[in-house]
């Protein structure tokens, strides 16, 4: 879902664990970023059945990951699809947190 208008928009997210971001852009050629979150603003992640989701054009494959500025809800193609990513950017964000103690 945007951020200033909520509205639902399909992105490319991609994953870096080197840059230690979560970056998003509008089509899969990656040709202009639309935004990144990085691994220390993530707070949570988590499923929101209740919530937001209803919002959704589809609430059960919805998720939330909130950041420090924002919660980004995000609709996964699959079940599948949606609990890797939620166990990827919980990992990656952990990690950066246990990379710094």
């Amino acid at each position: 879902m945007g951020g200033k208008i909520k509205t639902w928009k399909k992105r490319w997210f991609v994953f870096d664990r080197n840059r230690r971001t979560l970056a998003y852009y509008a089509d899969k050629h990656e040709a202009k970023m639309k935004g990144v979150i990085y691994f220390q603003a993530i707070e949570e992640v988590y499923y929101d059945h209740l919530k937001n989701a209803h919002k959704s054009p589809n609430p059960s494959l919805t998720f939330s990951v909130k950041t420090h500025d924002r919660v980004y809800y995000m609709v996964a193609p699959s079940p599948e699809a949606m609990r890797i990513w939620m166990d990827v950017i919980v990992t990656g964000a952990e990690g950066y947190i246990h990379f710094l103690v």
